[in-house]
């Protein structure tokens, strides 16, 4: 007895268009592996640079071309979807990976690079001093690392299905780790945060996962269409999907940097590599948010009725959490970490209204955030104390007289945060809130204002004390007088990042409009 011939496995279809600058990312970043171990130690910077920013600029105007033929797709089985929201996330995640690229290799605001010569000297050795103190090269293994991170980035807000989404997770979340253990100075607090974002991230990273396969049990699919269908038409162990969704979301809302789930932020901000940290709070960010747009609107938008109210909690947490303890904070970028905390329960909004307005406006209000956030920090990079950076609050005291120009830059991000009309913060506030009102969140909007006159009393306070405070000079514990802060001359790198990250500030804040237009493009969230 012969057994029946079984049916052939059906090839995946794919569509390597659609999906292509992921694929000139991810095959730069391979390329630039193949630099890093053939060419010799002193050619690999300028060749690590030039393939990074070119690759980043081939994948945005590939995206940028095939985002107004509106050649949308689903792709690779149905993991990938490639459509008109898609393009918009890719737009903007790379318009921002751009300019964090050029702050990361600057090696003129810190002599050398900010990022250590060699990463795996021990700390506190004579040649982990001696590296520290002589300008050596900092290492190149920075770029492709960096090219990785952006091509998960990619991914994830174009996954649609669930194990698409872990896999680019986990794609963009491991260099993220390395970059944080790489900073040339304080390398031990910059250690320490590797660390502590690998334990946690590694841990939500597995919260996630089971949240998925109890979805998956529910469901009997990763697709999020077929989710949706599922959960739409009932019949199931409601337990089984209501669990599986929380634990889900709760891996999306830490990598967001959403509080509660924020705890990692303020330390992994504050030792990571300060190129690193904007990278991380720009780009991670928006990783993050788009892809909640499409979970939420796609996978579980026909359950919002159970999850919204606990999002509503999540929210409000995060906005005064964010608010409240970044009053307290006397560390510039642990300043800007709770700043970022405060401003992803305000992003939360745009997510939760689950409407082509609040899908835009969330986009508009990242892409603003995101220029204001890199150019803060390429600011923080130029003001130095010592060897190292200025990071104290009182260190700012009376910027704008030793430097009005970046006092006057500085503020104007600072400003933006705190939604300041004329700025480009001001206008990602009223979109977001905008579509949370049309949306029926009317009290919760009003909670969020609070929450933005709360985090503006501590941007305003930077202000003032760069314009009306006199510089401070004290004494250390041995009782000798310490140096006050000073200006270094940014670097060519560095001063393109702030110049082309202030004037998208103040142009997208007085000209809105355009922006608004291009971000407000058809979203068929396709599955």
């Amino acid at each position: 007895m012969t057994a029946a011939p079984s049916d052939p496995i059906a090839a995946p279809s794919i569509d390597l268009n659609a999906v292509m600058p992921v694929m000139i990312v991810l095959g730069a970043a391979c390329l630039a592996v193949v630099v890093e171990a053939t060419l010799p130690r002193a050619q690999r910077y300028a060749t690590q640079l030039t393939l990074a920013v070119v690759a980043i600029v081939a994948a945005g105007a590939w995206t940028i071309t095939e985002g107004i033929k509106q050649r949308y797709a689903v792709t690779f089985s149905g993991a990938i979807a490639v459509d008109g929201g898609t393009y918009v996330m890719w737009g903007v995640l790379l318009a921002l990976a751009l300019v964090s690229v050029l702050l990361m290799a600057d090696r003129v605001s810190e002599p050398g690079g900010a990022f250590a010569a060699q990463a795996s000297v021990r700390v506190g050795s004579t040649r982990d001093r001696t590296q520290t103190a002589v300008a050596v090269p900092m290492q190149t293994e920075v770029f492709p690392l960096t090219l990785f991170a952006i091509g998960g980035m990619l991914v994830f807000p174009a996954s649609s299905d669930l194990l698409t989404l872990f896999v680019a997770l986990e794609v963009l979340s491991l260099p993220l780790y390395l970059l944080c253990g790489l900073a040339r100075r304080r390398r031990l607090i910059s250690q320490e945060a590797a660390v502590k974002y690998f334990l946690l991230g590694a841990f939500t990273s597995a919260i996630l996962l089971y949240g998925i396969t109890l979805i998956y049990g529910y469901a009997g699919s990763i697709k999020f269409s077929e989710i949706a269908a599922k959960a739409t038409a009932g019949g199931s162990s409601d337990v089984l999907l209501m669990v599986g969704i929380g634990l889900l979301v709760v891996g999306l809302l830490f990598k967001g940097s959403v509080g509660p789930f924020h705890l990692w932020t303020p330390d992994v901000y504050q030792g990571a590599p300060t190129p690193v940290t904007a990278f991380m709070a720009a780009c991670t960010k928006v990783a993050a948010f788009a892809a909640m747009l499409r979970v939420f609107q796609v996978a579980i938008g026909p359950m919002s009725w159970s999850w919204r109210p606990v999002m509503w909690v999540v929210a409000i947490a995060s906005m005064l959490i964010g608010a409240i303890i970044g009053i307290t904070q006397t560390d510039m970028k642990r300043i800007l970490a709770y700043s970022s905390v405060a401003h992803a329960g305000f992003i939360i909004l745009g997510v939760m209204s689950l409407s082509q307005r609040g899908a835009s406006g969330t986009m508009f209000y990242l892409l603003t955030y995101g220029f204001a956030t890199v150019g803060s920090f390429a600011v923080f990079t130029v003001v130095r104390k010592g060897n190292g950076e200025a990071s104290n609050l009182s260190d700012w005291a009376g910027l704008a007289r030793r430097s009005p120009i970046l006092a006057a830059i500085m503020s104007l991000f600072l400003l933006s945060f705190a939604g300041i009309p004329l700025t480009s913060g001001f206008i990602g506030k009223l979109s977001v809130f905008t579509a949370a009102v049309d949306a029926g969140m009317a009290p919760l909007v009003v909670v969020a204002m609070i929450a933005t006159a709360i985090t503006a009393f501590f941007y305003l306070r930077i202000v003032v004390l760069m314009y009306f405070a006199a510089p401070r000079s004290g004494v250390d514990a041995a009782g000798e007088p310490t140096s006050e802060a000073f200006v270094v001359v940014p670097g060519v790198l560095t001063g393109i990042v702030i110049g082309v990250s202030a004037l998208v500030t103040l142009v997208i804040g007085i000209v809105p409009q355009p922006f608004l237009d291009v971000l407000h493009v058809p979203w068929p969230l396709l599955s």
